[in-house]
């Protein structure tokens, strides 16, 4: 069952005879009728990203989901929430708005992910002091977009408009995801975890949705405008090029878990290669990046260079290109490469597991 809600929270329940002109909620700032026409417009973005599952249509005071119907015959419901951090402050300053809502999804949808579970289903709520210019709209159609990317199904969320507690186009966004995994194949699987696994990295596309006040804080030192053109991208401004969304791994990735070749995932956000390849990892077991296995992408140079940031800060902040670490067996990992390369993908060994 799809189902989204539109309000502030209710004021005194009580009722007083007063000489004073009466008040309405559109007077404190609250516009039923404009929710309400935003719940018409992205209701048919919700209804294009259903899957096998959904239950129910529009209108419920909360989702159904069928985890039999959706192929699941021993189950474990993996869940994540997240939001897009400080990238939103780019979003107010260029005016594109279509972009975030990927991030938002590919946020929560990557890390669940990470645990071996495919994305299912996808809650947002978006917050506001006043729904106005279709900003609402952009958001939610790109929410829709990074659910069909993922696979999941966009069953509903909350609208919230809030007078007085965000300046005008000022907006926050959050999401939760539940996915699924069969118990077999939840990871990480670090019992089966050995010195000598490989370590396979996927490209991000960018800075993905962290690191973002350091970049906002070298595009201040540096006077730079998001208008402006990107001093690392052909054809874009800076704005766009900042704005890239992040990408989506579960299409890519799930036969590989489907396949029993993963041993363990890291999804790279904040805290980069350096904080987050650890997670998938037993006590006893260390990873082992080389840095030499890939040339990070042109954005990061850039930041290292017009930031002045050291290297070591700079992997701990960024992913610097690898978006995704798989751990695999040595014998496993020419398939999985060869895989991923038939996906169009360029993976790449980027190091390995060795003794803590």
């Amino acid at each position: 069952m799809l189902t989204r809600r539109f309000g502030q929270a209710a004021g005194p329940n009580q009722m007083t005879a007063t000489s004073k002109p009466p008040l309405s909620y559109r007077d404190a700032g609250v516009d039923i009728e404009a929710g309400e026409r935003l719940v018409d417009a992205i209701s048919p973005m919700a209804k294009a990203t259903t899957r096998a599952g959904v239950m129910g249509g529009l209108g419920g005071f909360g989702a159904l989901f069928d985890l039999k119907a959706a192929g699941y015959t021993d189950p474990v419901l993996v869940s994540g929430t997240d939001g897009v951090g400080t990238k939103l402050m780019l979003a107010f300053e260029t005016g594109i708005h279509n972009t975030v809502g990927i991030d938002l999804v590919a946020m929560c949808a990557n890390d669940v992910l990470a645990q071996g579970a495919e994305p299912l289903f996808f809650l947002d709520y978006f917050a506001t002091g006043k729904l106005e210019g279709g900003i609402a709209e952009a958001v939610i159609a790109g929410i829709a977009e990074g659910c069909r990317l993922s696979g999941c199904a966009l069953v509903g969320g909350e609208t919230a408009e809030m007078p007085g507690m965000y300046p005008p186009g000022h907006y926050d966004l959050a999401g939760f995801v539940v996915g699924a995994v069969d118990r077999d194949k939840v990871l990480p699987r670090m019992g089966d975890m050995a010195p000598g696994d490989v370590l396979i990295g996927i490209a991000s596309s960018g800075p993905h949705s962290n690191g973002y006040s350091l970049i906002r804080r070298i595009i201040a030192r540096e006077g730079l405008f998001y208008g402006g053109p990107s001093p690392y991208s052909d054809g874009q401004t800076l704005g766009e090029a900042l704005l890239t969304p992040t990408r989506l791994y579960a299409p890519l990735i799930m036969p590989l878990i489907r396949s029993g070749r993963i041993k363990g995932l890291a999804h790279i956000t904040g805290g980069g290669l350096t904080e987050n390849t650890p997670r998938m990892c037993p006590d006893h077991l260390a990873p082992r990046i080389d840095r030499a296995s890939w040339t990070p992408p042109p954005v990061f140079q850039w930041l290292q260079e017009a930031g002045g940031v050291e290297l070591d800060e700079m992997h701990r902040t960024f992913n610097m290109g690898i978006g995704m670490v798989l751990a695999v067996n040595p014998a496993d990992a020419p398939q999985v490469l060869a895989d991923l390369k038939a996906a169009g993908e360029d993976a790449r060994v980027v190091g390995g597991l060795a003794a803590a």
